[in-house]
C-alpha cells in the first residue's frame, strides 16, 4: 500500500488524482476536514466522477510533528511513502514552526520507513537547497549546498530535511529526492505561487525581472511516480520546466487570461521600502506580510537550473509553462 504525507497540498492533492487512477487503496495523512474539500476540488478539475477516486483513500488524522499519531498511520502493509508534507514560508517568524515541521517532521517520518521496512520513500524538496552557480553554468544536483547566512529559512529547513532522507538510504530505505522550481498548478489561488493567478485575474500591474525555475505540478507528480516504478534510488532530481522571469509568467497568465499584462516595473529599492511597510503592518495587524525580506530579495535574483539529468534517466519532456498556465487559468475559470 501507498502512504501519502501532505495530502492536502498542491503537490499532494494532484499526486492523490494520479495515485487513485491506478490503485485500489491509498493511505493520506490530514489535519482538517476543510482541507479536504480542496482535494476534491483538485480531483473535480480532472473529472466529473472525482468522488468514486477520492473515496479510493483512506484519510487518517495525524500530523507528522506528532509521534504517537503516526502509530495509526503506519502499519506492515504500507510498502511506499510519498513525503510532500512541509511548511513553505518566507517570514523569519514561521522560523522554528519550518524546523518542527520540515526537519523534525521529516526525521519522524524517516524513523517510521525504518521501523517498518518501506521499501522506498520519495521526498518533495526544493531548489532552495541546491547550492549557487559556478562558472556561469546552470545549477544542477551537482551544486552543493553552501552554508552561508543569506540562506533562508526556508531553504535550511528543506535541506535540513534532506538530510534526514539521506539517513534513511543509510538504513536499508531506498529513497529519492526532487527538487522541484516554483511549482504552478490549480486548486489553490490564495495561497503559495496560485495567489499569482489571482492577483494577475484582478488586475495585478507590477512585475519584477527576476529569474528562476518554473514547472508544472502534473509534471513533479508524473516524475515521482515513475522514479518510484523504477529502480532508480538513492539520487535526486532538478524538476525544473523553464527558466523564466516573473515578468514573463505574470505575462503569460495574464494572456491566458485575456487581461492587461502587468506593465509597471519594481525595482529593487521599491520592493525594499514595501517589504519593511508590510512588516510593520503585520505586527500591527498580527496579518501575515504580504512581501518579507526573503521574497524580495528573490524577485529579483536571477538563478538558472537544469533538469538534463531526469530528462535523459526517465526520457522525460516537460511540458512548456504556457501550456500549463493555460490549463491552470482554465481550471481558475472553473473554480
Amino acid at each position: 500500500m501507498i502512504l501519502v504525507t501532505g495530502g492536502t497540498g498542491l503537490v499532494g492533492s494532484h499526486l492523490l488524482y494520479s495515485l487513485t487512477k491506478e490503485n485500489d487503496t491509498i493511505k493520506a495523512i490530514y489535519r482538517s476536514e476543510e482541507k479536504l474539500e480542496k482535494v476534491k476540488n483538485v480531483f473535480s478539475f480532472y473529472t466529473d466522477d472525482f468522488l468514486a477516486l477520492f473515496n479510493k483513500i483512506q484519510w487518517i488524522k495525524a500530523d507528522i510533528t506528532d509521534v504517537p499519531s503516526l502509530y495509526n498511520v503506519f502499519d506492515v502493509s504500507i510498502t511506499h511513502v510519498y513525503h510532500c508534507a512541509a511548511i513553505v514560508s518566507f517570514d523569519r517568524k514561521d522560523y522554528y514552526k519550518m524546523r518542527k515541521t520540515n526537519i523534525e517532521g521529516t526525521a519522524n517520518i524517516v524513523n517510521f520507513c525504518i521501523e517498518y521496512n518501506i521499501k522506498k520513500l520519495c521526498h518533495v524538496s526544493s531548489i532552495a537547497t541546491l547550492g549557487d552557480a559556478i562558472g556561469g553554468k546552470m545549477v544542477s544536483e551537482e551544486n552543493e549546498w553552501n552554508d552561508q547566512e543569506a540562506n533562508h529559512g526556508y531553504a535550511i529547513t528543506k535541506y535540513g530535511a534532506e538530510m534526514e532522507v539521506w539517513r534513511a538510504s543509510q538504513e536499508n530505505v531506498d529513497m529519492v529526492i526532487v527538487n522541484p522550481g516554483v511549482i504552478l498548478g490549480a486548486g489553490f489561488f490564495n495561497e503559495g505561487s496560485g495567489k499569482m493567478f489571482t492577483q494577475v485575474y484582478n488586475g495585478f500591474k507590477f512585475y519584477t525581472e527576476g529569474v528562476t525555475g518554473f514547472v508544472g505540478v502534473g509534471d513533479v507528480v508524473k516524475t515521482m511516480i515513475s522514479l518510484m516504478k523504477s529502480d532508480t534510488k538513492n539520487e535526486r532530481f532538478v524538476l525544473v520546466s523553464e527558466n523564466k522571469s516573473f515578468k514573463d509568467i505574470l505575462c503569460l497568465i495574464a494572456d491566458a487570461f485575456n487581461k492587461k499584462q502587468p506593465s509597471i516595473k519594481i525595482g529593487g529599492f521599491i520592493t525594499a521600502v514595501f517589504w519593511r511597510l508590510a512588516w510593520l503592518l503585520s505586527k500591527i495587524t498580527g496579518k501575515e506580510p504580504l512581501l518579507t525580506k526573503n521574497s524580495a530579495k528573490s524577485a529579483h535574483q536571477k538563478e538558472f537550473y537544469t533538469s538534463e539529468k531526469i530528462e535523459k534517466q526517465l526520457h522525460f519532456d516537460f511540458e512548456k509553462m504556457d501550456t500549463v498556465i493555460k490549463g491552470i487559468c482554465n481550471d481558475y475559470s472553473l473554480s
